[in-house]
């Protein structure tokens, strides 16, 4: 049986019954494709093979979230069970600096909006294929240190990629944490906020998709922005993001670190095939034993825009 064929299965049975199914590109974990139903409405659906898991739900609370809580344009969620995840269609978004720049105002109002007194959120959620842990914690540094670096050390594919100098060096830099990141309260965060991530309304208007959230330094949703791959008039975006909620110095060399979590997370799901584990050995090296001085503060490499 196809993707498509399993997926329109899928759908009918929660009520949906499927004329067409187009399969959709771009994902890694779900079987996703837009949907043309026997009375002509168009939707968006996807489902996972193998065991049920409560990706769907903890997607569908993450996407409520950030519409009921920050304010973000998020799709409407027709059906979120552990097999079948149903949503509004949504249309490609229109690359061009107004559009970018109305992202910009949108995520900083989600930021500044929510602003918590601790990291982390009310229940564990994914990235991908692999659980994202959540626990509550009101130290940020021990936060993203913990849950969101070293977590991965453990993955198979992670422990394969390192040897024991570089897994020592990223414990190092989590030790360093305090040193590299100056203290700023949590917000609820995307999470997983890349462009591939963010599409548009009808009217153009960007909407956010396929969320891990959870109450996080802002600053890690603009690293997935500046560190992955983005169209040329993202740029406006970074500018007009800070004339409203104005970042701290040095945030610009501080994006690679906090794209750590993404590129260990790549290796997890064994998707480098573009370089990850090349990347971080480049942000790791001041921390590698060999190179480290004693007494003196610890800097990263520069960041790549």
């Amino acid at each position: 049986m196809s993707h498509e064929e399993i997926l329109a299965d899928r759908l009918r049975e929660a009520g949906y019954p499927a004329e067409e199914v187009k399969r959709a590109v771009g994902g890694v974990v779900a079987i996703a494709g837009l949907v043309t139903l026997q009375d002509g409405t168009e939707l968006f659906a996807k489902t996972l093979l193998g065991p049920d898991r409560d990706v769907f739900p903890v997607e569908s609370t993450g996407l409520s979230e950030l519409r009921t809580l920050g304010g973000a344009n998020t799709p409407d969620v027709l059906c979120a069970s552990p097999r079948l995840l149903v949503l509004e269609k949504m249309q490609p978004r229109r690359d061009d600096e107004q559009f970018w720049e109305k992202l910009a105002h949108m995520l900083a109002a989600l930021h500044m909006s929510t602003v918590s007194d601790r990291f982390g959120w009310h229940r564990d959620g994914w990235l991908g294929r692999l659980r994202q842990d959540n626990t509550w914690e009101t130290d940020g540094h021990a936060f993203f240190g913990e849950r969101r670096i070293l977590r991965w050390l453990p993955e198979p594919l992670v422990e394969a990629a390192f040897d024991r100098e570089e897994r020592q060096a990223l414990e190092r830099l989590c030790a360093a944490l305090p040193e590299l990141v100056p203290p700023q309260p949590p917000c609820l965060t995307h999470g997983d906020l890349w462009q591939e991530n963010i599409v548009a309304t009808s009217d153009g208007a960007p909407v956010l998709i396929d969320p891990a959230v959870s109450y996080n330094w802002p600053e890690v949703d603009l690293s997935m922005l500046w560190c992955s791959p983005r169209p040329a008039a993202a740029e406006r975006f970074f500018a007009a993001y800070q004339e409203i909620a104005p970042l701290q110095e040095g945030w610009e060399e501080r994006m690679p670190l906090l794209h750590l979590r993404e590129l260990l997370s790549t290796i997890a799901h064994d998707d480098d095939d573009w370089g990850a584990a090349e990347a971080v050995r480049k942000i790791i090296t001041p921390f590698r034993r060999s190179g480290a001085s004693p007494g003196k503060p610890h800097s990263l490499p520069e960041a790549d825009s």
